[in-house]
């Protein structure tokens, strides 16, 4: 048996449909049907995403989570065929805020449609932030102000990508810069133009390919000795650091020539 026999034979038995039934709606055999519920062959792509589109359950949790753990009524219904689950409350019914830490924040690229993964994170309710999923993420680097290390972004969970609006800041979660505090500029035809709050970085594009959740600014949770960044300082900073990189590029350079 596989989590997915596992999976299919529960889901089956939720909506108190028989092996024939279900496989007529497949198009397949009984028998065909059976062999999977058995574990003993696997569906082709077409038959799994029908199941799938059936049961109102992506394909990677019928493969990957074992779904008699958590209820189905629970379940955070996403676009693009992917779930967010669970969504854990308070006794006041209230929703619980995971919080990403800085040292898991790399993990959070393979783990953030992972339950157990997600059940794993610390949590906390604000009771003022409500009609949404939030997660907080934790800022690091000098492109985030007015976030320094040690702080908190608190974000709410965006559906629709039509729905970011120019100039607020958003939580970017991407397969090739992880996650990042930046600012809507504006969205091209495969791509999205986004700048930080600190002028000395550029605004630059994120390909829509590379995204893989967006969370619009919700509050912010700032370390006890928070004062207002000074923009300028971080600018010079960065200034230095760029340079160091150029002299570094062109020793490079002159080196492999000789």
């Amino acid at each position: 048996m596989s989590i997915f026999s596992d999976n299919i034979r529960f889901l089956r038995a939720k909506k108190m449909t028989t092996q024939q039934e279900l496989a007529d709606t497949l198009i397949i055999t009984r028998s065909r049907y059976v062999s999977y519920e058995d574990g003993r062959s696997e569906p082709p792509y077409d038959v799994l995403i029908t199941m799938s589109k059936f049961f109102h359950i992506s394909i990677d949790l019928l493969l990957t989570v074992d779904i008699r753990k958590y209820p189905l009524e629970e379940m955070m219904n996403l676009p693009d065929n992917r779930i967010v689950l669970p969504i854990i409350v308070d006794n006041l019914g209230n929703n619980s805020i995971e919080i990403i830490p800085q040292k898991a924040s790399m993990g959070y690229l393979s783990g953030y449609s992972d339950p157990e993964y997600i059940e794993s994170l610390q949590r906390i309710s604000l009771p003022f932030l409500t009609n949404g999923k939030y997660r907080a993420f934790a800022a690091q680097g000098d492109s985030m102000p007015p976030f320094k290390d040690g702080s908190f972004i608190i974000g709410k969970y965006v559906e629709d990508i039509e729905d970011l609006k120019i100039n607020k800041s958003y939580i970017f979660v991407t397969l090739n810069d992880g996650i990042s505090y930046k600012r809507f500029k504006g969205q091209k035809k495969r791509a999205i133009e986004v700048s930080a709050d600190n002028s000395f970085y550029k605004p630059y594009e994120i390909p829509l390919s590379e995204i893989v959740e967006i969370w619009q600014y919700a509050s912010g949770i700032f370390p006890e000795d928070f004062e207002p960044d000074n923009f300028d300082n971080y600018n010079l900073k960065d200034m230095f650091l760029e340079i160091r990189k150029d002299i570094k590029a062109l020793d490079n350079k002159v080196s492999n020539s000789k």
